[in-house]
């Protein structure tokens, strides 16, 4: 067994747009666009067309068309974060036509943290910053969000719930099925520890969903946080599940102090946060990311169940 998506239209063209379409997208919005200077196809559903170095030009890619993606959701949640103090994407205006759906935007400077090579102390201040980031936007009022329909999720702590021991269960399932994972390791143990630890009451609110290196930008000029991209794959839940990285438990560890800057976290929160952590890790060791040791370590570190 694998994780994968469910891509709705797997077969659907995929054309790069023209210069020339791409430029009429864009100036239905912003007029005095010149030229496209550059096409990103990193993010593997969407496809974005930089203009001018200070405009992006963001487009579904048909055939990578999944559920939990949406440029419409995306669109309502940088105009909804307008208001905020945070380093994200202006949105300068969407629009859907019978061949794409796009949005354009603001162009966030810099380059992602996972390829910018700088110092130590001056990365972990980058994740301690995003930490903040993502705590101003889970605090801006969540009404419009949550009553746009647009925005799956949790509706309440039995959500979350659920939405948990199910994330448990589809990787220990992979893992239990592999002969050569170790037969000691209780991981069922872990996610009835993690399950019995989880706050009673859990008000959901927008998550980015993957605030890791990949999004998170740097100004190589000084090596400081310069903003947050990809809202795409936004969904509702308890906001420490927004606190953490795929690259590594470090980064979360130093993601979720600057989250803990701003002020005390909430009952349970480090509870739900360890949690989401140990899930990411194994889905990792699912994928062949972690090995057994590698897991064993987290999970001690984490709840020491394992010894």
């Amino acid at each position: 067994m694998t994780y994968a998506d469910t891509y709705s239209q797997p077969d659907a063209p995929d054309p790069v747009l023209t210069d020339e379409r791409v430029l009429e997208l864009a100036r239905t919005h912003v007029p005095g666009i010149n030229r496209v200077v550059a096409v990103d196809e990193s993010g593997g559903e969407a496809r974005a067309y930089m203009c001018d170095q200070t405009v992006v030009v963001k487009t579904q890619r048909p055939p990578r068309l999944r559920p939990r993606t949406s440029l419409r959701k995306e669109a309502l949640i940088l105009e909804h974060l307008a208001a905020a103090a945070v380093l994200v994407p202006r949105l300068l205006g969407y629009g859907q036509e019978e061949d794409v759906e796009y949005l354009v935007m603001t162009r966030i400077p810099g380059i992602p943290l996972e390829q910018a090579a700088i110092p130590e102390p001056e990365r972990i201040a980058v994740l301690e910053a995003l930490g903040s980031t993502l705590r101003r936007i889970h605090e801006v009022d969540q009404e419009e969000l949550e009553n746009s329909g647009l925005i799956p999720g949790d509706a309440g702590a039995d959500d979350l719930r659920r939405r948990v021991s199910a994330g448990f269960e589809a990787a220990i399932v992979v893992l239990e099925a592999d002969p050569l994972w170790p037969k000691d390791m209780d991981l069922r143990g872990v996610a009835d520890s993690c399950l019995r630890a989880l706050p009673s009451e859990a008000d959901p609110v927008t998550l980015h969903s993957n605030p890791g290196p990949e999004h998170c930008f740097v100004d190589p000029a000084g090596n400081t946080f310069s903003g947050l991209i990809d809202f795409g794959d936004a969904y509702r839940s308890h906001p420490a599940l927004d606190v953490r990285s795929w690259a590594s438990l470090q980064d979360s560890r130093h993601m979720l102090e600057g989250y803990r800057a701003l002020g005390p976290l909430s009952p349970g929160f480090e509870d739900v946060w360890r949690a989401g952590i140990l899930i990411t890790q194994l889905r990792l060791a699912a994928r062949g990311h972690r090995t057994p040791t590698e897991v064993r370590e987290t999970v001690s570190e984490l709840l020491n169940p394992l010894g």
